[in-house]
């Protein structure tokens, strides 16, 4: 998985063609860090196809609010640079992510 920070955000997600899915989490955050090593799963498995990065909202956070973040986590997938669909805070789980990857692929 790709770390992203502010200054490679609109490189890497929104110039960039096909799907990218975005994990936004902080370190202060529990549920975060519980799902990560899920979305690193499902990275392994999706890597032809989509590509993974992750987001520190902590040392991003005018981004986060500005890709409309509202809670965490959140998992949002974009398709050329356009966010298509998010799941968030207590809908955020292997499963749902899992099926919002699907439903595009």
């Amino acid at each position: 998985m790709l770390s992203l920070d502010k200054n490679i955000f609109e490189t890497e997600v929104l110039e960039a063609q096909g799907y990218v899915l975005v994990d936004f989490w902080s370190e202060g955050c529990e549920p975060c860090k519980a799902l990560m090593p899920d979305i690193e799963e499902l990275s392994k498995e999706y890597a032809d196809k989509i590509k993974f990065c992750k987001l520190d909202t902590t040392k991003a956070r005018r981004l986060a609010i500005k890709q409309k973040v509202l809670g965490l986590p959140t998992i949002a997938l974009y398709k050329d640079g356009q966010k298509i669909e998010e799941v968030t805070k207590d809908d955020a789980n292997k499963e749902n992510v899992e099926n919002m990857i699907k439903k595009y692929l």
